[in-house]
């Protein structure tokens, strides 16, 4: 096999046994760099690129993967997060090929908020995408960005036929309203091959981050999000 030695990739942390980032027990690698700057955000400490705790070649990578595919075996795999992984462009793309060598279900947790993905998404099995949210004011407000990336991700892995998981953090005096919940079931109606779609509840872990960062936190005021008012609203959009 051909070593692609000169490829680092810059990876924030890695989490061996993880439960919530796609089908069954996944390896999960956190990737550094981030060019949103969402609001609610709870890992700042993983938007500057150059503040990696890790180096590693795909194949470095792909060793440790390794080592722990009898624990997530068929059922599970490898997801690639972040911060953004597809800032990373040429070590996702590698790491992706050597997962599929080796017969491992991969997936990527992404914004869909960059360019250049298309050959990535070839060898990606699953799309946890991150719906920051569906109109283009709203986006902008909570992301500091523009939606176009957003959308264009969105419609090129609807063309490619990629299963997808979409996910949306619900915010207390945001987007915790049936309104915008029923705005969003009619967003993702026209969409196919969507296995999931969760609403999750927002969290105030990250407020001690934003401090240690010498960072202000946009949401200082807005308390956790209630668990029971957000299963209601995923109810509402799990309604026929």
């Amino acid at each position: 096999m051909k070593k692609s030695n000169i490829i680092k990739g810059k990876i924030n942390s890695l989490e061996t046994m993880g439960l919530v980032d796609g089908p069954g027990i996944r390896f999960v690698v956190f990737l550094q760099g981030c060019p949103l700057r969402c609001l609610y955000c709870h890992n700042p400490e993983t938007w500057n690129s150059d503040s990696y705790k890790l180096e590693l070649s795909p194949e470095e990578l792909i060793e440790k993967i390794k080592r722990y595919q009898n624990y997530f075996g068929e059922d599970g795999g490898v997801t690639f997060s972040g911060g953004e992984p597809l800032l990373q462009k040429e070590f996702l793309l590698e790491c992706l090929k050597l997962c599929k060598n080796e017969h491992i279900h991969t997936a990527i947790d992404t914004s869909g908020s960059v360019n250049g993905y298309e050959e990535i998404l070839d060898y990606v099995d699953l799309v946890i995408l991150d719906i920051k949210a569906y109109q283009e004011q709203e986006y902008q407000k909570l992301t500091t960005r523009p939606i176009t990336n957003f959308l264009k991700f969105l419609y090129t892995c609807q063309k490619k036929g990629k299963k997808m998981w979409f996910r949306t953090v619900i915010v207390p005096g945001v987007n915790d309203t049936k309104d915008f919940v029923l705005g969003l079931k009619n967003f993702i109606s026209g969409f196919r091959n969507i296995e999931k779609v969760e609403l999750l509840p927002y969290q105030t872990l990250g407020v001690s981050k934003y401090q240690k960062l010498g960072i202000s936190y946009p949401l200082e005021n807005v308390s956790a999000m209630d668990v029971e008012k957000c299963q209601s609203l995923q109810e509402i959009l799990e309604e026929e």
